[in-house]
């Protein structure tokens, strides 16, 4: 298989006064095609600073990352958001979708963004809400969805570009366990139907158990 993100060496650190923070130590690692991954750690750890490394939304202090064989180091701005717009998706603890947009609208925002046609859009954004049983709701605004139905939107309109990574921070964090459950077997099977490697950072060892691999973080390294 293929590496989709490769970190060597990365280290992350910022200044609090006249003292320096070390958040990522040294780290090194790598994220094969269709493979899926949860990185575990107490909260605190850096989980969610190294989500943002991988994704290219901060930058090192030192290291590589390198995205679909792109050294990020090489690219501006302008560069990475277009690469990581081409190769990845991202999921949140919360939603953060947008209010004042139906389910269908926030699913197609992706594809109307990198310039495709309003009927393509919407009519790849009605098949990807079909497919995880939301077919009844694509006209209903946020508001009017469960916590469930809301994630599971979030994950159709990060999936809707056919990223080959989905990144996901806490995705169950903010749901009872069986809205939980099922977001977590719908991320799963998308990541098995849609060949996109998934990397989740969460606390929930129920979450890691099913997952190919197992990454503890802990002093900035993995253990």
């Amino acid at each position: 298989m293929s590496s989709i993100i490769h970190c060597r060496g990365l280290n992350y650190r910022y200044e609090d006064g006249s003292q320096q923070n070390q958040i990522i130590n040294n780290l090194n690692l790598e994220v094969q095609a269709q493979e899926s991954i949860a990185i575990l750690g107490q909260s605190g750890c850096g989980k969610s600073t190294l989500l943002n490394l991988l994704g290219g939304i901060d930058r090192p202090s030192s290291g590589q990352v390198i995205i679909n064989n792109t050294d990020l180091s090489t690219l501006n701005e302008t560069q990475i958001t277009q690469l990581r717009a081409d190769n990845l998706g991202f999921v949140y603890q919360f939603h953060h979708l947008l209010k004042d947009f139906s389910a269908i609208n926030n699913v197609m925002m992706p594809l109307l963004i990198q310039g495709i046609d309003k009927k393509s859009a919407q009519q790849a954004a009605t098949k990807m809400l079909t497919s995880i049983g939301l077919e009844h709701r694509y006209n209903h605004l946020p508001s009017e969805l469960s916590g469930g139905e809301r994630q599971r939107v979030a994950i159709a309109r990060a999936l809707i570009t056919q990223p080959k990574c989905l990144l996901a921070d806490e995705p169950t964090g903010n749901l009872d366990r069986q809205n939980a459950d099922e977001v977590l077997n719908l991320m799963i099977k998308l990541n098995q139907t849609h060949n996109s490697a998934l990397v989740i950072v969460t606390h929930d060892e129920r979450i890691a158990e099913k997952m190919q691999r197992v990454l503890v973080l802990e002093n900035g390294q993995f253990s």
